[in-house]
């Protein structure tokens, strides 16, 4: 009976301590896994460049970058229309210094004096002394010089623009002829009185402008060149 006890003693006493050697032995095993696949993530690492490592982890900053860094595409706005060069300024000057003694009027009639009657006036009658130089209003081409059967000795200016000139109830002594270039200023005829439909009017110039062959102010013609 002594014997029976004395063998369960002793062989619980043998069992914890092989418990205890196998508890032991498991850290151990379960330390050295745990050291290997750290070994081995470690080389994993290692072995990866860091080019690589950028390319995987920074793409999309590597765009943001891009895209901020990337110059704005220049954009010019296209010119509607071609610049013209700037006409030139036509200049302008009476063709003599004397009163307006019968105005413009294309838009009423006004009363004519010499033929009695109502009618449209086309020009503007300057009064001067008999023989005062009548100068171009502007620089331009003789177009004409001819004696018409109502307004008299007259002489007949083109310019640039669009814009003509006619001088009429001149003396006969006309200093130029068609196709002379003449420029402001220049004597063209002198004041007579040769215009049978203004008489009455005596020794003056019978002053008038078209535009595009169409009637158009004196007054407006010569404030072109204010």
């Amino acid at each position: 009976m002594s014997d029976n006890k004395h063998n369960g003693r002793g062989f619980g006493g043998k069992g914890y301590y092989i418990a205890l050697i196998l508890c032991a032995a498991a850290i151990g095993i379960t330390g050295y896994v745990y050291q290997r696949n750290q070994t081995q993530e470690d080389v994993s690492l290692q072995d990866t460049s860091p080019e690589e490592v950028v390319a995987g982890t920074m793409t999309t900053e590597e765009n943001v970058a891009v895209l901020a860094t990337d110059p704005a595409p220049q954009t010019t706005t296209p010119t509607s229309e071609a610049t013209q060069p700037t006409e030139k300024k036509l200049k302008t000057a009476s063709p003599v210094s004397g009163e307006e003694i019968c105005g413009y009027s294309m838009e009423a009639l006004s009363y004519n004096q010499t033929t009695r009657d109502w009618r449209v006036h086309n020009g503007v009658d300057l009064a001067a002394q008999e023989g005062t130089a009548v100068c171009a209003a502007a620089d331009g081409e003789v177009y004409a010089v001819s004696e018409d059967d109502s307004m008299g000795y007259t002489v007949v200016i083109r310019h640039d623009g669009g814009y003509t000139t006619c001088y009429s109830s001149l003396s006969e002594d006309i200093p130029v002829k068609t196709g002379d270039q003449v420029t402001m200023g220049q004597t063209i005829g002198y004041v007579g009185s040769t215009a049978l439909v203004e008489t009455t009017l005596g020794s003056h110039v019978h002053f008038s402008v078209s535009y595009q062959d169409a009637p158009m102010d004196p007054a407006e013609f010569l404030a072109l060149g204010q």
